[in-house]
């Protein structure tokens, strides 16, 4: 028997423009949204201007739950939409 560990496949985006690396942080963690994490937010100068422009994307991190399958294949074909894998580890 194998068990695994999924959650939901869940992303949500926002972008923000500030004056300080610090302002553009505490402009993304304002948007952050229970049971999401920032996952990613690469900053560019905007031309001309002396602010900068972030474009933070958030990945759920919660809603895991386990599922169990006698092999992997049939594992696999538990995961529902929109969820993906974790971990596997055997009974």
């Amino acid at each position: 028997m194998l068990f695994a560990l999924i959650r939901p496949r869940e992303t949500s985006t926002v972008d923000v423009i500030g004056t300080t690396l610090k302002d553009v942080q505490t402009q993304l963690l304002a948007h952050r949204q229970p049971g999401f994490e920032l996952a990613n937010a690469p900053v560019r100068m905007l031309k001309g201007e002396a602010k900068m422009e972030a474009v933070g994307t958030f990945t759920r991190v919660d809603g895991i739950r386990e599922i169990d399958a006698d092999d992997m294949p049939a594992l696999r074909a538990k995961v529902p939409d929109g969820w993906r894998m974790l971990s596997v580890r055997r009974a």
